[in-house]
């Protein structure tokens, strides 16, 4: 049985809000932000706008409604999205732009580190013919989750940007970790986005706010995205309450590179423990995925095992076949705590 704290690395979600997050969302200015009056959420827009390199930005309560409505603005009912095949927005956000604005998802597939190839999406995007849906929209992920929180690079950015200009597609970034791209590259979110017409970004993980994201655009695009909030019931009343969380929770950017330590430092001592299977070079931000070798131990005896014996938690089940275990580092997360964490795995792999 353990006798420390629990170890959560099951997601960059599970942070909690630390004391001065907690002060400031108890003395928060509010006003009702449905009717555009909460001095607060208003100024975590204008932050965030100027941060992303935006003319307007909007508070929305998730990633998953930032997305939808994003594809709500730049899409009509039959419309279709190119997107990969391992993205969030196609695989873990409920079918959503089908289900609720008659928008058809085209993947195709996630290259290693998460980007989609040129000649890929030059051959998903529809030709000008009634049989077919119309390609309005391209969805790139950075980082990319499934594909081991890698960065997709600037040039493929860049690169897919122009083809979607030349093509009249727009292009929207699912950027719930955009802000471990900015830090893994040295470059401010301005300059990541610049290539793009909007992004969504999230403010509940890595940056320890307790919930809320940001969508970005252009004032038309943010226009357009108010009703479709309110429509999808994401109008909240003094909302200022959580935008203070997510003000306090933008200045955590820079801290990002400590969890990138964090990161190396786990995967490189997961690579020296028996029976665990890791790529070390494929870790850039903050997740680090492994499997086990299958004649160490079944995957969920290990993360059994692992959460009951000494408290450290795990991810598994992601890749293909499902035998992908995830480590997500975050501000939660001490050095200590993952050296405590390789003992503990290294504890139970030898046990057996």
């Amino acid at each position: 049985m353990r006798n420390r704290s629990l170890v959560n690395l099951i997601s960059d979600t599970v942070t909690q809000p630390c004391a001065r997050m907690r002060q400031a969302m108890a003395t928060a200015l509010v006003g009702d932000d449905v009717h555009g009056t909460d001095p607060t959420v208003r100024e975590l827009q204008r932050e965030a706008a100027q941060l992303l390199g935006k003319p307007a930005a909007l508070f929305v309560p998730s990633g998953t409604m930032g997305n939808l409505i994003s594809v709500g603005v730049h899409c009509n009912r039959g419309d279709e999205v190119i997107l990969g095949n391992k993205s969030h927005v196609f695989k873990y956000e409920g079918g959503g732009a089908s289900a609720f604005l008659g928008v058809s998802m085209h993947t195709v597939p996630n290259q290693a580190d998460g980007s989609l190839l040129l000649e890929d999406i030059e051959a998903a995007i529809r030709e000008d013919d009634p049989h077919f849906p119309r390609s309005q929209l391209v969805v790139i992920e950075n980082t990319h989750n499934t594909c081991g929180g890698r960065v997709v690079p600037t040039e493929t950015v860049q690169s897919i940007s122009a083809l979607c200009e030349r093509r009249g597609l727009k292009l929207h970034v699912d950027g719930a970790r955009l802000a471990n791209a900015s830090v893994y590259l040295g470059q401010s979110l301005a300059e990541l986005l610049a290539p793009v017409d909007t992004v969504s970004l999230c403010l509940s993980k890595g940056l320890g706010a307790p919930v809320g994201s940001i969508i970005a655009g252009s004032e038309d695009f943010i226009y357009q995205a108010k009703r479709l909030r309110k429509a999808f019931g994401g109008g909240m009343r003094q909302a200022g309450i959580l935008a203070a969380a997510g003000l306090i929770a933008l200045d955590n950017i820079g801290r990002l590179a400590v969890d990138h330590d964090n990161a190396q430092r786990l995967a490189k001592g997961l690579a020296k423990i028996p029976g665990v299977v890791i790529d070390v070079d494929t870790v850039e931000t903050n997740l680090v995925y492994f499997s086990l070798d299958p004649a160490a131990m079944s995957m969920n005896d290990f993360l059994s095992h692992l959460e009951e014996e000494y408290g450290v938690q795990l991810g598994g089940g992601y890749g293909k076949g499902g035998n992908q275990i995830r480590a997500a580092l975050h501000l939660d997360v001490s050095e200590e705590d993952v050296v405590y964490a390789l003992q503990s795995i290294k504890n139970v792999l030898t046990a057996q």
